[in-house]
């Protein structure tokens, strides 16, 4: 299908997607519901932090960070890896690969289709964020917030490119949902989600920037809760850092998708 025709068929697809979204919408709670661990966080660090601030961290600073975990992981999480097992298994994957689109592309319009619902759950958690901590536990500059933007869609591209390439791993073994299993623990532990990447030792830090997971989650939150704000040629360089690993994980999910589907169609998906 040209460009021009896929372009026409987005809007379709999005309306399609959204009711889909909507029709699930208590599965879509469900995942809301399994992914406020940061609330938990947020509970033991601000006891932590009674006994004195960890580095730039006291309780207000703790409350913004995770609240704002919180709103940044609703909006770039993906699931397209457990969708993309389940349609291989199922056989269905074949049904997909008639529509007049590339199924990754499918794949991105359904996530993006349940970002109104996600904005739902997100917004007022930024309201008790703001109400609760005032403006002094975020972000003051407005290079910062401008940044903001294009780290939280990379974040949500890195993410969902992840999902993409463990998928894709499907088409070569029975199940990649463990390989999954084995991402997103990583994931928890080096993407700031369970602990603030500033309060890991430099030694620890200095690895994690050369890892994606940071620059899934942590590094939008970053932007948001203000610690780039004396330091934003530290933030450029960072987002640059982010993009170049776009690229890398686009060029890999493409080249492993491409190998994997044609397996499938020679086995008779």
């Amino acid at each position: 299908m040209s460009v021009r025709g896929t372009v026409k068929a987005l809007p379709t697809l999005l309306r399609v997607a959204f009711a889909e979204a909507v029709a699930y919408r208590a599965e879509m709670l469900v995942w809301v519901l399994a992914t406020t661990m940061p609330l938990v966080m947020l509970a033991l660090f601000s006891a932590v932090a009674e006994g004195g601030p960890l580095g730039r961290f006291g309780q207000a600073e703790f409350i913004a960070y995770f609240l704002a975990t919180f709103v940044v992981r609703q909006l770039t999480g993906s699931w397209a890896s457990w969708q993309i097992n389940f349609e291989v298994r199922e056989g269905t994957l074949a049904t997909r690969l008639l529509r007049p689109i590339h199924p990754l592309l499918g794949y991105a319009v359904e996530n993006i289709a349940a970002m109104p619902m996600r904005v739902a759950v997100s917004v007022p958690v930024a309201i008790v964020a703001l109400a609760l901590v005032g403006g002094r536990a975020v972000a003051h500059s407005a290079g910062a917030w401008l940044l903001f933007l294009p780290a939280l869609v990379g974040g949500w591209l890195l993410t969902l490119l992840a999902n993409f390439i463990v998928g894709a791993l499907a088409l070569f073994m029975e199940s990649s949902v463990k390989v999954m299993d084995i991402y997103l623990a990583a994931y928890f532990v080096a993407s700031g989600y369970l602990v603030p990447v500033e309060l890991f030792p430099p030694g620890a830090r200095a690895v994690i920037d050369w890892l994606p997971f940071r620059y899934q989650i942590g590094f939008p939150v970053e932007l948001m809760t203000g610690a780039y704000d004396g330091t934003l040629t530290t933030a450029v360089a960072l987002l640059a850092r982010q993009w170049v690993m776009v690229c890398a994980f686009a060029a890999a999910a493409a080249w492993v998708w491409s190998r994997g589907i044609r397996r499938f169609s020679a086995y008779g998906g």
